[in-house]
């Protein structure tokens, strides 16, 4: 059967779009909250209410900073043909909170991306300014990578995430994480099944943890076969949602958020709607949980596997032109062959 790479990649895109536009309203905020307000689980788009600690303000369908700082980085990569410049990176994400400050948002830079960029700022080398960076931003941003970078030489491809990691996660955790992700979007878009490519993620996190500085921490690969035993045995239903939440975790920490993304990805193999659904009814880092399952989830399952009425209002509400970057990121994936 001839894999549609194009669906794929824009799956991978959209996917983490649409899961983000879910979590935005939910995150940072417990589960019990979330129950009281939404219902057992969140099905539609809804806008931040007025009391959010960070989203208030923000109408239904919008992305947060998981999909800009990835599309910022897909457009990084396309504008210098695959070689990365992490000083320009740097650069464009400090830009890119001034922005959001001007916006009035209070969805800003996280704390790993924050210390290191004030570490460059102070003259700092990028060999250093991402040595205590341990959270999911590196694996919130990831997915383009994915996308560009084929999964058949995992070694290349973890080399990637690591150069691209290093200025603001330069540890083996965050490394790891992100290179799971990168993992499953790239063997989606090569036409593995969601439980396929989560056998690469496990692969990928092994050879990322050998990466960066060592932090002290649980194994990301470990917590993953972890997580997905757990869905394995519950299945989708809210006691999931439950035992996601209260024992894997869904805090910003690497080893929490990306073993709960893929806890649900087990658990809903074949839809990554129903996945974003769950995703953002957990509670926590919700959105960023909410944007790997569409991202890991849309590639596994193509574009389709979304609701057109969602893809449709996202691309509206934030104005995403996502096509051109899909082939965009094919090419230059083509191109490294």
């Amino acid at each position: 059967m001839k894999v549609d790479r194009v669906a794929r990649a824009l799956g991978a895109l959209m996917g983490l779009a649409v899961g983000d536009a879910l979590g935005m309203p939910t995150q940072s905020l417990p589960r019990e909250v979330i129950v009281d307000r939404y219902g057992p689980r969140v099905t539609t788009l809804e806008p931040a209410a007025p009391d959010h600690p960070i989203a208030r303000g923000m109408a239904a369908g919008r992305v947060t900073d998981d999909t800009e700082q990835a599309l910022l980085l897909a457009q990084l990569w396309i504008e210098r043909h695959g070689a990365f410049d992490p000083h320009e990176f740097a650069r464009r994400l400090v830009a890119w909170e001034e922005e959001m400050c001007r916006r009035g948002s209070q969805d800003l830079l996280g704390p790993s991306t924050r210390h290191a960029l004030a570490a460059l700022v102070a003259g700092e080398s990028i060999a250093e300014s991402g040595r205590y960076g341990t959270t999911n931003g590196a694996a919130m941003r990831i997915p383009p990578i994915g996308v560009a970078v084929d999964v058949r030489d995992l070694i290349a491809l973890v080399d990637t995430v690591e150069e691209v990691s290093r200025v603001t996660h330069n540890t083996g955790i965050a490394i790891a994480g992100a290179a799971a992700i990168a993992a499953a979007v790239s063997a989606g878009v090569s036409g593995a099944s969601v439980k396929d490519a989560i056998g690469v993620a496990q692969e990928a996190a092994v050879l990322g943890s050998q990466r960066g500085y060592w932090m002290a921490g649980a194994d990301v690969a470990t917590r993953i076969q972890w997580a997905v035993s757990l869905a394995q045995s519950h299945g989708r239903t809210d006691d999931l949602l439950d035992v996601i939440y209260r024992l894997i975790g869904t805090s910003v920490a690497t080893q929490e958020s990306i073993p709960a993304a893929f806890a649900i990805l087990a658990a809903c193999p074949n839809d990554p709607w129903e996945g974003c659904c769950l995703a953002a009814s957990l509670g926590g880092d919700t959105d960023t949980i909410g944007a790997l399952v569409g991202a890991v989830g849309g590639a596994c399952c193509g574009v389709d596997a979304f609701p057109t009425s969602v893809i449709e209002a996202v691309a509206a509400v934030n104005q995403l032109a996502l096509e051109p970057i899909a082939h965009a990121l094919l090419n230059l994936r083509d191109d490294a062959r």
